[in-house]
Order: C-alpha cells, then structure tokens, then sequence
C-alpha cells in the first residue's frame, strides 16, 4: 500500500480519544534528537516535582543525559532553522481564504517570541552547565554502574540531603538555562503532529509497507491503536519508505508475535 504525503493544514489535528496509543516514529536525524530532548527535559521536569531526594537523582540522571546529547551537535541551531522554516509556512496561509485570522496571529507570535528567546540565550546558553564541576562529576560517574553512591560522590549525597525546597530551586536554575530551547522544541514538534492528516488503514496480516514522496519529505509517522487491540508497531525504514508489523503482546516473559490478522489503525504522516 502506498500513501501520500499529507497537506498541510492549520485546523490541526484531532486529539487522540481515551483508550488510544499513540507510537511515534521520526523520519530523520534531527526529529530524533527532538523528540528525545523533549522526552528527558519532561521527565526532568516531573522528577523535580516529587520534591524528594530519589526524585532529584532520577531528575537529574535526565538532566545529564540532555547535556549528553547536545553536545553531539549544535541543537540550537537546529532548533533556530526549525523555527524559521515554520515560520515562512505560516506566513504563507495569510493569503490564502478562509484562514483562522486570529490564530494565525497567535501562533506566528508565539514562534517569534519563542526564537527571540533563544536567540538571546546565545550560542553558549548551556556553557554554565558544561562548566560545572559538580554536574561534571555526577556526569563522570554515571557512566559507571551505582556510581553515585553517597561513597562515591559525598557532595552529591550532601546536597541531596539539602531541604526539598532548596534543592528544587537549585535545579529549576539548571532547568532555567534549558528552558528557551526545549520551549521552543516543545512547540515544534506540536506544530509537527498538527501538520499531519490523519486517516484509516489497514495492516493486511499484520504489515502494511508506506511509501513516500520524495519532493515532500516527512519527518515524523504515528500510528494510533486502541489500548485494547493488545498490539503495538515495529516499524523501521527512512524518510523514504517504511515497513510496519504489528506484533501482539504476550506479556513480559514471552516473545511477541506477528499477528496474522487484519489490523485498522489510523496513521498520520507529519510534515
């Protein structure tokens, strides 16, 4: 089966319905890097939260791997052309009929303020994180396994002991200093899933084989299935074309299958 690329629309998509999964897979390099950004700066964020010394560990293993990955490459810059590139997409609807007016504004407004926001981080917005001694060497010592023990890093174990109020203030200023690019990654990849249109398929025995066009290229594939169907999507493949099998869950201690079945599901290919 064969699909087309989708058109981009400004009326969004519509929100998945309760009881629904929803599998994501990008399409290239920088949607990955997004979409992981997006993962452990959220998982960071809730950690923080718990206001306890086991959630500010788990919030900050996050935080060290964010830093992990921006350091691979020059994120910010990625973030910045991503912004710019919307950015003229949405310039284009003003011409064209029948256009929320009014919405168009807002979110035209808020990608600028987002970009200005960014752009006045500077190039070394997370050089005070790098720079760290103390973030430097829980970073050292993660790599090893259970090497954050309080015997391995005493000043790790003190601040932790530090009451929940200060220690939460302590890493809301580390999380400040992230907050303007995975802000704007956040929006990106919302307006990303808003630019897919979303429509039935059906997996004939399980697979189902998608083909791209290559003067439209995607970045991001979803594929939504009730939480009942008790099947998930193995899916691999390139910006070009990708194969998808919908294997059936047997629990954690049994290898899953392929099902031989029909599988409806509803796929959304994103721009």
């Amino acid at each position: 089966m064969q699909s087309a690329a989708p058109e981009t629309e400004l009326s969004g998509a519509p929100a998945s319905a309760p009881g629904t999964l929803i599998f994501e897979q990008p399409l290239n390099e920088r949607m990955r890097t997004f979409l992981r950004l997006d993962f452990l700066y959220n998982q960071a964020l809730h950690h923080n939260e718990m206001a306890n010394p086991w959630g500010s560990r788990a919030a900050m293993a996050s935080l060290i791997e964010i830093l992990a990955i921006t350091t691979r490459g020059d994120v910010r810059s990625d973030v910045l052309k991503e912004l710019e590139s919307h950015l003229a997409t949405l310039n284009e609807f003003q011409s064209r009929p029948g256009v929320d007016a009014q919405r168009l504004k807002t979110l035209v407004s808020n990608l600028l303020r987002l970009r200005s926001d960014l752009m006045s981080a500077g190039s070394a917005f997370l050089q005070p994180l790098r720079d760290s001694e103390f973030l430097n060497a829980i970073k050292l010592r993660s790599a090893i396994p259970g090497g954050t023990c309080e015997f391995d890093l005493p000043d790790y174990y003190f601040w932790l002991a530090q009451p929940d109020e200060a220690r939460m203030r302590s890493f809301n200023q580390w999380l400040g200093l992230l907050r303007p690019m995975c802000d704007a990654i956040a929006e990106l990849l919302w307006l990303t899933r808003q630019n897919g249109r979303t429509r039935q398929e059906i997996a004939v025995g399980g697979t189902f084989n998608i083909t791209f066009e290559r003067d439209n290229p995607l970045q991001l594939l979803r594929i939504s299935l009730p939480a009942s169907a008790g099947l998930y999507p193995e899916i691999s493949g390139s910006h070009h074309r990708c194969s998808v099998r919908f294997l059936s869950w047997q629990g954690i201690t049994t290898r899953p299958s392929q099902t031989a079945n029909d599988v409806p599901f509803m796929l959304s290919c994103c721009a």
